[in-house]
C-alpha cells in the first residue's frame, strides 16, 4: 500500500515538474530556429536571434535600466524593512499589529494599481522625476517580502542572546550589528534575491512609469512584441533565464549561504 502511494507521488511529481519545464523547454529551442518566425518545429539552427538581442539598443538601455532600479529598491527595502521588523519583534510597540499591516498592505495591492497611483500622485501632481517615481513603486514591491522574511527569522532568534549582550556591556547598537544581523543574515540574502529578481522582471508598475528615455527591460520587450514576432523574443528570454540563474548562483556563492544553512 506504501509503494504503491510513494509510485502514485513519483508520477504525479514527474508530470508537474513536465508541466513546468515544457514551456521553458520550447522557448529555448525556438530560440534557435532560423525562421523568420516563433513556430514549432523548428527548421535549422541559428545564433542569429541571440546577436540581434544584442544589436537592439533599447534591451541594452533597459537591461542598465532594470539592472539600477532593482538594486536601488531592493537595497533600500532592506535598510527601512530590517529595522522596522527589528522593532516590532522586539519591542513592545503601540499598535505593532496595524504598523505590520501597513508595511505588507502593498502586497495586498495589485501591482498595476500601484503604478497607476504612483504615476497620477508622483508623475503628474508632484512632478517628480519619472526615475524616483519608478523607484518608489518598485520599492513598495520590495517591501512586503523583506518584511515577511526577516520577521520569520526574528521570530526564531532567541532574545535571551541579545539581553545576554546587554548583560556583557555590549550597547543595543552593537548588539545589533554583531548579533542580531549575522543570525539573520540568511534571510537577508533570501529577501535580497526575492526583492532583486521580482524588481528586474517587473512589468505592471514599469509599464505605467517608464518614457522615452527611460525604459525597462520587460517593456522593452513588450514594445518590441507589438511590431516582431520573431525569435529574437526567445532568445532573450532564455538570456533572462541565464541571468537569474546566475545571479542566484553569485549571491549564494559570494555572500556563503552554503556555509550558513550546513
Amino acid at each position: 500500500m506504501l509503494d504503491s502511494q510513494n509510485k502514485t507521488l513519483r508520477v504525479i511529481s514527474i508530470l508537474i515538474l513536465f508541466l513546468i519545464m515544457l514551456p521553458l523547454v520550447l522557448v529555448i529551442v525556438t530560440s534557435f530556429g532560423n525562421q523568420a518566425s516563433i513556430s514549432l518545429p523548428i527548421h535549422g539552427f541559428t545564433f542569429e536571434w541571440y546577436k540581434n538581442v544584442f544589436a537592439q539598443p533599447d534591451f541594452i538601455a533597459g537591461f542598465k535600466m532594470s539592472l539600477l532600479v532593482a538594486l536601488i529598491a531592493s537595497l533600500a527595502a532592506l535598510v527601512v524593512g530590517i529595522p522596522a521588523v527589528y522593532a516590532l519583534t522586539r519591542f513592545k510597540l503601540r499598535h505593532s499589529s496595524w504598523l505590520q499591516s501597513f508595511f505588507l498592505s502593498p502586497a495586498l495591492i495589485p501591482e498595476i494599481v500601484i503604478g497607476f497611483s504612483l504615476y497620477q500622485t508622483a508623475v503628474i501632481t508632484m512632478k517628480l522625476p519619472l526615475l524616483l517615481s519608478l523607484i518608489i513603486g518598485h520599492f513598495l514591491l520590495c517591501v512586503p517580502y523583506v518584511i515577511r522574511l526577516i520577521t520569520a527569522s526574528m521570530l526564531l532568534l532567541d532574545p535571551h542572546i541579545e539581553e545576554a549582550a546587554w548583560i556583557c556591556g555590549s550597547s543595543p547598537k552593537k548588539t545589533f550589528f554583531v548579533i542580531v544581523l549575522p543570525n539573520i543574515k540568511t534571510s537577508i540574502i533570501a529577501a535580497f534575491m526575492m526583492c532583486f529578481i521580482n524588481s528586474f522582471n517587473n512589468i505592471p508598475i514599469s509599464l505605467f512609469l517608464n518614457g522615452p528615455e527611460l525604459n525597462m527591460l520587460p517593456t522593452a520587450i513588450l514594445n518590441y512584441l507589438q511590431n516582431n514576432y520573431d525569435p529574437t523574443v526567445s532568445a532573450i528570454s532564455v538570456l533572462l533565464m541565464i541571468f537569474t540563474a546566475l545571479v542566484m548562483f553569485l549571491v549564494e556563492k559570494v555572500l556563503g549561504i552554503n556555509e550558513l544553512t550546513r
